[in-house]
């Protein structure tokens, strides 16, 4: 079975402290059932009294209608992790994939290509349906480093292209970028953009293209009505739905650690927004998760179970 591969993000002495670190109550299970197609379970946020390791959270998630995640790699060693994971846990698909902000470094120290290459060997792995999170962030990396971002990510695009995987898309303050390199060397057929930040026009630009756009919390948040414009303007089987936990808690939880569990306050208020049904706006998000990963229900290898 999988070890656990639990990273503790760093706090200061006062956070550790503050309550609001405790992970909240579970909320009223949804009617239907959806997938977490961007999550990160390595991750624990909830200080250090209060974890959850991968079975607490998947247990957590199916109890309140959450029926599967995307277990998504950021690195050599979380791409892995992910991987074996998924090898052995019916409710994971895995994604693997070097964040853009490591690909300077890497390429500064000779090792870009080396990290490359185990991204496409695992990509070939039956439970890894996905590429990603790759793209391009310049919020954090500055012009000296982003030629690296941009070949990495060219790299990834490849990898998905050649294994049939979908592509999961981090772009932050890269839009026009993101969507010309894309563009230039041609998307995947499935292609997501991850935690969609971006607006009505740039949805309509994904549309066009037949692109798929993931909302994250952040949907919920007051001061995002230009994400739910853009919620309004995709076609709704283009409409994936997705934690990044343990970032990104919806409203009205904002600051407390996320969880593939917290999954029903983001649809929920997707579905007030859209004006459908919340059992029918989980049917169409579970049916759009699935053409684009594929089944959860693939066998896993005998004795894994």
């Amino acid at each position: 079975m999988t070890e656990p591969f639990i990273r503790q993000r760093h706090r200061s002495a006062d956070e550790a402290a503050s309550d609001k670190l405790q992970y909240p109550p579970l909320p009223e299970p949804l009617e239907g059932v959806v997938y977490d197609n961007h999550t990160h379970l390595e991750i624990a946020d909830g200080g250090p009294d209060n974890q959850l390791d991968f079975h607490e959270q998947l247990d957590r998630a199916t109890a309140v209608g959450v029926r599967g995640v995307v277990q998504v790699g950021t690195d050599v060693a979380t791409s892995r992790w992910s991987a074996e994971l998924a090898a052995t846990e019916p409710r994971v698909l895995a994604a693997v994939a070097i964040h853009p902000n490591d690909a300077p470094a890497l390429e500064a120290a000779g090792e870009l290509d080396a990290a490359l290459t185990v991204i496409d060997e695992l990509a070939a792995l039956p439970r890894v349906r996905a590429v990603g999170e790759t793209g391009l962030d310049f919020y954090r990396t500055d012009d000296h480093g982003r030629p690296a971002q941009f070949r990495s990510f060219e790299a990834h695009i490849e990898i998905a292209k050649r294994h049939g995987l979908a592509l999961q898309i981090h772009d932050r303050d890269a839009h026009d970028e993101v969507i010309e390199t894309l563009l230039r060397v041609g998307a995947p057929e499935r292609t997501v953009f991850h935690c969609f930040s971006g607006d009505a026009a740039m949805a309509r630009i994904a549309a066009d293209n037949g692109w798929y756009l993931s909302f994250a919390g952040t949907v919920t948040f007051r001061n995002a009505a230009s994400l739910r414009e853009a919620l309004a303007v995709i076609d709704r089987d283009h409409i994936l739905v997705e934690t990044d936990a343990p970032y990104l808690t919806p409203h009205p939880l904002r600051g407390r650690p996320n969880a593939p569990y917290l999954m029903p306050h983001t649809v929920r208020a997707m579905a007030a927004h859209l004006e459908i049904d919340e059992l029918e706006l989980s049917a169409r998000l579970a049916a759009t998760t699935e053409a684009v990963y594929g089944s959860w229900d693939t066998e896993l290898p005998e004795g894994t179970r």
